[in-house]
């Protein structure tokens, strides 16, 4: 992990001005920072200042293997399972592999050889600087298949529980504080009464537990994943950490985004000059993530699970949430029971620290830090008992709209899809729905509406208009009460 990744990260340099300096320290040499100032991308005092934070909230590089946390003999181990699995053989590759720094396993192979375990066996390359090149000797491969036989986990080396839990407690969501400006920028598009901005903003800011109810359709879900999008801090997440011996997996490239892309990554490493600050490659830099789980969550899903092959954990669901926004979506049509997850978070909730077993029967604790948002359009009084109404600390209806919000909701949606729409129309669309029909608006309606009559006018190569035939056909597809009184 490099600086030029946290500036392009932190929004402090756009990518172009970061390769403009790697270029100038190409030709000029000295750091990375003395290049930056030099061109006038930022000021010293605002380099300064970003180093500060920089510094106080990232990794640092290890120097020692005292520094990583681990032992000579268990990093070697891994050392040793990369050269038999994926026939790494050069101290380069297998920093890369490992993601620990060259002069830590520079170290460690000095004491392989030192120990019989590996023998150099020539070199490779044709450049400056040849590397040499190392081979398993018979007690190399009898060490690398015990610690097979022990785990098969091979990715970057796991940091230490106690290393892990500080980092979560120096990048605690509420620590980012958002305005409204942000709140309504990041609404943009929506249409969200004032009312809505007074009462996501301080829960946001909090980092507390929010509960999102109302009739369905009118945008909980929409509203949860653009609040999560705001927060733009840079986080960083563990490849993997160690916990009295066994190894549990917590980076998930599914869930977890990197701040640059690894083409990004790979372009700065190419351009880097001698002189660079470098962080500890173990942990990734990314956004705050946003973690979403509905009709499919499992009680099983919010504890550790170990590949019974592997032998060694996933981190459960809600701890790569950590830090970051995890949406419960329709909340109480899980498979389980609403009281049973409630059970088992009134305690991590009231106390923000969370407690998980291992197979070996140890327990450990991490911190408990989450926007933990609950999103249901049953009557909460209905799932929940008053005690766990009280913990959530946040309660926001999200209300049907009224005739001239659902008329903007409208507009926005037909010139999305480019088709006209009368005032005689939409009259009708309201008359059927509320009047007639008696099925209430909602926000998700016109949506709904211009998707089919955009299919229908494509399909049949009528013009782009919502005309009264047309809208009746999109709202048979929606309800099936109206399709039978258009039968008949």
């Amino acid at each position: 992990m490099h600086l030029a990744e946290l500036l392009i990260g932190r929004k402090a340099l756009t990518e172009d001005s970061i390769y403009r300096a790697l270029d100038r320290q190409t030709a000029e040499g000295g750091s990375l920072g003395d290049n930056i100032i030099a061109l006038g991308l930022l000021t010293e005092g605002q380099f300064n200042a970003i180093m500060k934070s920089v510094v106080s909230k990232t990794p640092a590089l290890p120097r020692t293997i005292q520094e990583t946390g681990s032992t000579i003999t268990k990093a070697l181990e891994l050392l040793l399972k990369f050269m038999l699995v994926e026939s790494h053989d050069t101290i380069s590759s297998l920093s890369t592999a490992s993601r620990l720094p060259r002069q830590i396993v520079r170290q460690l192979f000095e004491e392989a050889v030192v120990r019989k375990l590996v023998t150099p066996s020539g070199t490779t390359g044709t450049g400056l600087f040849p590397e040499i090149r190392y081979d398993l000797s018979d007690a190399g491969h009898a060490s690398a298949y015990e610690g097979l036989n022990r785990n098969a986990y091979l990715g970057p080396a796991p940091v230490t529980l106690a290393a892990f839990q500080m980092q979560i407690r120096k990048q605690l969501i509420k620590t980012e504080l958002l305005t409204a400006e942000d709140l309504r920028v990041g609404l943009q598009g929506l249409v969200v009464p004032e009312g809505y901005i007074r009462k996501l903003l301080p829960a946001m800011n909090a980092g507390s537990n929010v509960l999102l109810f109302g009739a369905p359709g009118n945008g909980k879900t929409t509203v949860a994943s653009r609040i999560a999008r705001l927060f733009r801090d840079v986080i960083f997440i563990p490849y993997a950490v160690e916990i009295a011996g066994q190894i549990m997996r917590v980076f998930d490239a599914s869930l977890h985004t990197p701040v640059v892309s690894d083409a990004t990554a790979h372009n700065i490493a190419m351009k880097e000059g001698i002189q660079h600050e470098v962080f500890d490659d173990r942990w990734v830099a990314c956004w705050r993530p946003f973690v979403v789980a509905g009709g499919e969550l499992t009680m099983d899903m919010l504890d550790l699970q170990q590949d019974k092959e592997a032998k060694f954990y996933e981190a459960p669901l809600h701890l790569k949430a950590t830090n970051g926004v995890f949406l419960i979506d329709d909340f109480g049509r899980q498979n389980l029971e609403p009281k049973q997850l409630l059970n088992r978070w009134i305690g991590p909730m009231e106390s923000h620290v969370d407690y998980l077993k291992l197979h070996t029967g140890k327990s450990f604790q991490v911190p408990f830090d989450l926007l933990l948002i609950f999103s249901t359009n049953i009557d909460p009084q209905a799932l929940m008992d008053p005690a766990f109404l009280r913990r959530i600390a946040y309660k926001i209806e999200l209300y049907a709209p009224n005739k001239a919000d659902f008329h903007r909701i409208f507009a926005q949606a037909s010139k999305r899809h480019g088709l006209s729409l009368s005032e005689e129309v939409f009259e009708f669309i309201v008359d059927i729905l509320s009047i007639r029909g008696k099925f209430g608006l909602a926000n998700f309606q016109p949506q709904f509406i211009c998707e089919q009559v955009t299919q229908i006018c494509r399909s049949f190569s009528l013009e782009p208009i919502i005309t009264k035939p047309l809208a009746s056909e999109a709202l048979a597809n929606l309800y099936v009460q109206i399709e039978r009184e258009t039968e008949r």
